[in-house]
């Protein structure tokens, strides 16, 4: 398993098997086998094997605090599994736990005259629907943001590791943040086809009540209104939202994480605790939630319109929500949602990384003149 301050860069960069410095150690290791060997020939009575002394000998000059020598080997597919099921947990749990400020963002989206403020919005739900109307469309909200975090962090991990190595470790280094942009947008296009039919029904049930209980009755009922071309009717806002969310999110989070282990703590990360490290995973997260708030609420306000209204049109949701209305409408809210949320996803995906022996995500990367030096020594 390659070390944790290596998890930026692509397997073909740092083979721990031809660093400079396992170069040497098999220098050594070797040098030491022909002593034995020639020992060996002087020696009237037999020693212990020497291979397997050499062998024993390399295995403990590898080993190292820094280096654990087991756990999931990156890039394999036990790797890109346990990214898969991480994203599960981080997505689909965290959305399912703010279901009752989803549910009043999306009324505050969709009917503003009688939604006025997030404290009133509380105040008229939970007059007319009480406490278990609170966390209508739970179900639609965990099983679309599971399938969705599945496909996002699952195929993220994959086309990072896909672009760089197409870039080669040169540009790789040099052009990071191209990296991040590109592998998490490519992402969000799968995990977007897995959650739409999902959140069509979810918003359908959270904003207009009586339409049906939650998945179970409200997905045969939005078929049989609008077929199941209708349950796609909002994929394309919702490219409109998520990509550039997720481009923000992935992206601003390896940079952030990457400044904050530069500049705010003195030791490398991987002399940190895991328990800082994952700190350091919740407080990128939340700074980067805000950011992506911010640059994809305007997409989030016409998706809510156009799966509430049935045979609604960008066009119609401009008119009646207003251009600036795309852009504030709810926002403090989501802000504060996103914020939270993105935080806490990204925590609990390193921790499940964590826990099956991956390094946390991000941090300081190598500088590409040693980059480049560890690739050629590999030639």
């Amino acid at each position: 398993m390659e070390s944790p301050k290596h998890s930026l860069i692509p397997s073909f960069l740092y083979s721990s098997s031809s660093s400079p410095r396992s170069l040497l150690l098999d220098q050594y290791s070797n040098s030491n086998a022909a002593f034995a060997s020639s020992t060996l020939e002087k020696s009237p009575s037999p020693p212990p094997p020497t291979t397997t002394m050499a062998s024993s000998r390399k295995n403990f000059l590898i080993a190292s605090p820094t280096e654990p020598g087991k756990g999931i080997e990156m890039y394999s597919r036990e790797f890109y599994a346990a990214c898969t099921f991480g994203g599960i947990l981080s997505c689909g749990l965290t959305h399912m736990t703010v279901t009752p400020l989803d549910l009043v963002k999306c009324n505050m989206q969709i009917d503003p005259a009688k939604y006025k403020s997030i404290s009133s919005g509380f105040g008229i739900l939970l007059k007319e629907q009480g406490v278990k109307g609170f966390f209508r469309g739970w179900v639609p909200t965990l099983l679309g943001y599971s399938a969705q975090g599945a496909c996002k962090f699952g195929f993220y991990e994959f086309f990072k590791k896909y672009y760089s190595d197409l870039a080669g470790p040169e540009y790789t280094a040099k052009y990071k943040t191209l990296i991040y942009l590109a592998g998490s947008a490519s992402a969000e296009v799968i995990a977007d086809i897995a959650l739409c039919p999902f959140e069509a029904v979810k918003v359908r049930v959270q904003t207009q009540p009586g339409f049906a209980r939650g998945m179970s009755d409200g997905f045969p009922k939005f078929v049989k209104s609008e077929g199941f071309g209708g349950l796609y009717k909002g994929l394309g806002p919702l490219w409109g939202r998520q990509i550039p969310y997720t481009m923000m999110k992935f992206a601003s989070f390896e940079t952030i994480v990457e400044m904050i282990y530069k500049y705010a703590i003195p030791n490398p990360k991987h002399e940190c605790s895991k328990g800082l490290q994952l700190g350091v995973s919740f407080a990128g997260g939340y700074v980067a939630g805000v950011f992506c708030a911010i640059v994809s609420h305007p997409a989030d306000n016409l998706v809510s319109f156009l799966n509430n209204a049935k045979g609604a049109t960008v066009g119609d949701a401009v008119k009646k929500i207003g251009l600036l209305g795309l852009f504030t409408r709810g926002l403090p809210l989501r802000i504060v949602m996103i914020g939270t949320l993105t935080g806490a996803q990204w925590g609990l995906y390193d921790a499940f990384k964590v826990f099956v022996g991956l390094p946390t995500t991000g941090g300081v990367a190598p500088a590409p003149a040693i980059v480049a030096a560890e690739a050629k020594a590999q030639d």
